[in-house]
């Protein structure tokens, strides 16, 4: 009687095993990796706060140049989305078949400014103050691992002062750090994100204008979702990323509509 009640006791832990650990899998928490580029670091936030008030999914961003992040995913690092400030990096990551394709998905475009301190020299500041003899540092992101470095680059060519300035350039691994080099101190102007520049900090201590969108190409910016088991939660992050309403915060936070 004993020996049969221990198999009839065994059958019933074997029948509603699956039923606990399905109950234990939908109560653990749900999170995603972002590679996020470094542009995205004043605005993302707030996104990823709100995604997870309302999916209750945790999603967590790490902030790089997007060439460096698209090493990393390339070299294995485990990240479900990738939102880069150039469409060229996420597509070498779906050529490598890491990531759905067939191309990235066009999110928002980029907008560089040219940025200074408030108590430094240039209280009238203007794309001018770049001719300046008496100029000695402009911070610029790395042209070979940022986008907008490159665009920095493409635009200080564009006004024939690459050749002078050249001598005088602070670079940054990335647009984040070059907005650091240039509100430290580190250098009296800088070419940053709007995203940077519009932050309440850099809003209260410098002052901005606009570089001519002529004189640059357009920083594009691409995102593509990383194969991995937590694909059905990247969709819907990324549903919700460029849903109107999150597009709308985007655009506050200084980054235009892609079709602009």
């Amino acid at each position: 009687m004993f020996e049969r009640r221990r198999v009839l006791l065994c059958l019933l832990m074997l029948l509603f095993a699956p039923c606990v650990w399905a109950q234990q899998a939908a109560a653990a928490p749900q999170s995603l990796r972002i590679a996020a580029a470094a542009d995205l670091q004043p605005v993302l936030p707030a996104i990823l706060a709100e995604f997870e008030r309302q999916t209750g999914i945790r999603a967590e961003a790490s902030y790089q140049s997007s060439a460096t992040l698209a090493t990393q995913i390339l070299n294995g690092a485990p990240f479900d989305v990738f939102l880069a400030a150039d469409p060229g990096f996420p597509q070498k990551v779906i050529d490598a078949g890491l990531a759905e394709g067939p191309k990235p998905i066009v999110y928002a475009q980029g907008t560089l400014v040219l940025w200074t301190r408030k108590d430094g020299r240039f209280h009238s500041l203007s794309m001018d103050s770049l001719r300046d003899p008496t100029l000695k540092s402009v911070a610029v992101a790395n042209p070979e691992h940022a986008p907008y470095g490159r665009a920095a680059q493409a635009a200080l060519e564009h006004l024939d002062l690459y050749p002078m300035l050249k001598p005088k350039l602070v670079i940054a691994e990335n647009i984040a750090q070059t907005a650091q080099f240039v509100e430290s101190g580190n250098a009296e102007l800088g070419l940053i994100s709007l995203t940077s520049a519009v932050t309440p900090r850099l809003s209260a201590s410098g002052q901005y204008v606009l570089v001519p969108r002529d004189a640059y190409p357009p920083i594009l910016q691409g995102a593509v979702i990383v194969k991995r088991p937590s694909t059905q939660l990247a969709h819907r992050f990324l549903d919700f990323f460029t849903s109107p309403p999150v597009q709308r915060q985007l655009q506050a936070g200084g980054l235009a509509p892609a079709n602009k």
